[in-house]
């Protein structure tokens, strides 16, 4: 059994994952392909779907009761939160690669030692940003051109969400663990929580209270310590497949190394790519704030139209790198083919109703006309890249779970810096100020991005064959 240092570790550290059920130690490297891959994907497309709405309800109440103001600096805030979180999220796919290798060669040491690695690590970076978003709230709201009348709201907004910025690290560390490990179903039941309080907190602090930007962002670092509270009493409860002791908890060159090595290039590319949205967003705020308000409301529906591709981006990688790593190619690349199919026929689903009924989609998040034309406008492009990231996010996957992480940075960087913002830019400048034309700058750098994965995956089929 674990020692009581290494449990009082556990219970500071992975609060988020609780629940009375015992750890599901799921091997992707046998049985029939595309069940397995759906077992355990649809959890992690749960979980998203209750982080999007835990990030929506904000929006969703803040439209409804508040302000346009105060719409504009949810939208800002909560992008410029996201693109922090986001690399927090992609440096931890680092874990869920090298777990879930250390799984499918059955070195269950080696996975412990790597999770005590990746703690120390993260624990640290996650007390730097939550100093970042806490000081830096103010010069963060001025580089994003925050609209005057949004300015302070957004500034407050930012300052409040960045002080549980140490909760949500913890939260999206141990989620890459338990994914490494075949577990997709523990961290759903964290998120669960977190978003129930949300809702309620939103309600209270906005409809209620008329907090504005400022009680969403309340009711979002509430609503993650609550969660953190109930899941202290029950974690005690979960089951490791190893034991994890107190000399795990260090920071094992070797193991910081691989970590390094998988996360930093997936974390840089999303980064990256996390900066060029908020170009974009910056780009929408001159232009007023209504148009930012729009692109905050379209940009929440966003994150529902595009969930199934995104939980077979994270699933594939946690299902081709067990594969990968016990030496099963083709069992990886059929999976590939297996998830695109899937995903694409969501995708043509969301295409047409993001396309022809954003206007209704939009509504849920705003009351106000102008801000459901503006977001409806700038959601068509949106729904064209819903078929395009059915392909690209589950080549992501892929590329991630085979460790060609490289590749996968300098493919997001080509997307987001030589089409994407260079596009915006242009459509900004001769597109007369159209919101659509403006956010096509997302689907036509996603096929570049296709073309690019593509032209990779076929040397790497050819490679595999001729060993």
């Amino acid at each position: 059994m674990p020692d009581k240092t290494a449990e009082l570790i556990r219970l500071l550290f992975c609060p988020v994952f609780c629940g009375g059920i015992q750890m599901n130690n799921n091997s992707f490297t046998e049985g029939a392909i595309l069940p397995k891959l759906l077992k355990f994907m649809l959890p992690v497309l749960l979980a998203m779907f209750l982080q999007a709405m835990y990030g929506a309800v904000d929006l969703l109440v803040v439209g409804q009761f508040g302000t346009d103001a105060d719409v504009s600096a949810v939208s800002t805030g909560s992008q410029i939160l996201h693109t922090l979180t986001n690399l927090i999220v992609s440096f931890s796919m680092g874990i869920t690669v090298a777990v879930g290798q250390k799984i499918g060669q059955k070195r269950p040491d080696d996975a412990a030692r790597t999770i005590g690695t990746g703690l120390i690590i993260f624990a640290l970076t996650g007390a730097v940003f939550t100093l970042i978003s806490v000081t830096g709230a103010g010069g963060l709201a001025a580089i994003m051109q925050a609209p005057e009348e949004a300015f302070d709201l957004t500034k407050s907004y930012i300052r409040v969400c960045g002080g549980g910025f140490l909760v949500i690290t913890a939260y999206n560390l141990l989620g890459s663990i338990f994914r490494g490990l075949g577990d997709s179903r523990t961290p759903l039941i964290a998120v669960g929580i977190a978003c129930v309080f949300n809702v309620f907190g939103d309600l209270l602090f906005v409809a209620v209270f008329h907090l504005g930007a400022t009680g969403a962002a309340l009711a979002t670092v509430l609503a993650q310590l609550v969660s953190v509270v109930i899941s202290f009493f029950i974690i005690r409860k979960t089951k490791l497949p190893f034991e994890f002791h107190r000399f795990d908890l260090k920071l094992e060159r070797n193991c910081a190394k691989n970590i390094l090595r998988i996360g930093t290039p997936i974390a840089l590319q999303d980064f990256l790519v996390g900066i060029s949205f908020l170009v974009i967003l910056a780009i929408v705020n001159k232009i007023g704030v209504t148009a930012s308000a729009g692109v905050g409301v379209a940009n929440k529906v966003c994150a529902f139209i595009m969930l199934v591709p995104a939980a077979f981006m994270q699933s594939m990688a946690a299902f081709v790198a067990q594969n990968h790593g016990a030496g099963y190619t083709d069992r990886a690349v059929k999976a590939l083919k297996s998830g695109i199919a899937v995903s694409l026929a969501f995708g043509v689903v969301m295409f047409f109703t993001a396309f022809f009924h954003g206007d209704l989609l939009s509504g849920l998040f705003s009351n106000k006309p102008d801000t459901v034309a503006a977001a409806w406008d700038y959601l068509k492009a949106y729904a064209i890249d819903c078929m395009f990231t059915c392909f690209l996010f589950c080549f992501i996957g892929f590329y991630n779970g085979i460790e060609k992480t490289k590749f996968v940075m300098i493919q997001g960087i080509v997307g987001a810096f030589l089409v994407r913002i260079p596009v915006a830019f242009i459509m900004q400048h001769f597109g007369g100020g159209s919101l659509f034309r403006i956010g096509l700058a997302t689907p036509c750098s996603t096929v570049v991005q296709i073309i690019m994965c593509f032209a990779v995956c076929a040397h790497f089929v050819r490679q595999e064959k001729n060993v």
